[in-house]
């Protein structure tokens, strides 16, 4: 009775431990957590779509494997040598044929339907408020606002070595000049490569595409809520690859006002046609 007792409290114990640590990991957003069991915050319209689209999926894995499992435990426990002896001979059922073809039918469109309406979302690109270029090099990436748009300057961002982080920063996600955008605006993103090939990833936005030399690939998001999210390029794309991250910084439209006027300045200073001077002599010390 005692060991069944204390088997039972740390069962228990263990499942508040593994709750609390979820109830943790789901709060943080826009970067992952330790001991991550579900996805990223969603603060996009497609990003949620994505979600929506994953949950179903699920249940419709979990409702096929149940049914498959029963059917198995059926076939062991009722037709096994044992229980029946004297096997039946008849080889088709044209009701059972018809129905494991139907019905199958009919999942896959259940999963059709909004998996076109995802891919909608993701490729026909609305009318945009804000394009923003971006070119992935090795290893680091280069953001381009164009004039038209109040902008006119770039500049590139590089991931923070560990021994330069400050209080609050991830390792391996935090950058030096982070994408700033404003909330609730349409962002077209144009995405482009000066070398390899790499991927543009942002998973709260639901947004990835990749970056190929000679070649511009357009995506898009609108971000609902301010704060600074956190991506990574998701290719293999050299040995520096993971230290390669994603800042992007949602502000609203008078921080982003104040921003736009402060970075003409803080990039216009720099050589190399408005980009920082420190590129070359962080990676030559990689």
């Amino acid at each position: 009775m005692g060991k069944t007792f204390f088997r039972l409290r740390s069962l228990t114990a263990l499942i508040a431990g593994v709750g609390a640590m979820a109830g943790q990991a789901q709060a943080a957003e826009g970067q992952p957590s330790p001991w991550q069991i579900s996805l990223q915050t969603p603060v996009t319209e497609v990003a949620h779509a994505m979600h929506d689209f994953h949950n179903l999926l699920l249940w419709i894995i979990g409702l096929i494997v149940a049914f498959v499992a029963a059917l198995l435990l059926i076939v062991i426990l009722r037709y096994n040598e044992k229980a029946n002896p004297t096997p039946s001979r008849f080889s088709h059922n044209s009701l059972l044929e018809v129905a494991w073809t139907v019905v199958p039918v009919l999942i896959l469109v259940v999963i059709a339907v909004p998996s076109f309406k995802l891919l909608r979302q993701q490729l026909i690109l609305p009318p945009s408020d804000i394009t923003v270029k971006v070119t992935a090099h090795q290893w680091y990436w280069t953001y381009d606002y164009p004039e038209d748009q109040g902008g006119g300057f770039g500049f590139d961002s590089n991931y923070i070595p560990a021994d330069q982080l400050q209080a609050g920063q991830p390792r391996l996600l935090a950058v030096d000049n982070e994408l700033v955008l404003p909330v609730n605006k349409t962002v077209r993103v144009q995405v482009t490569a000066a070398d390899v090939i790499h991927a543009f990833a942002m998973p709260s936005f639901g947004l990835k595409i990749d970056a190929i030399p000679g070649r511009l690939n357009e995506t898009w998001f609108k971000a609902e809520k301010e704060g600074i999210y956190y991506g990574q390029c998701s290719l293999i794309c050299g040995q520096n690859h993971a230290f390669m991250p994603i800042a992007i910084r949602i502000v609203s439209e008078e921080r982003y006002a104040e921003w736009l006027a402060e970075a003409k300045t803080k990039f216009a200073a720099n050589d190399n046609n408005g980009r920082p001077t420190m590129v070359a002599s962080r990676l030559a010390s990689r």
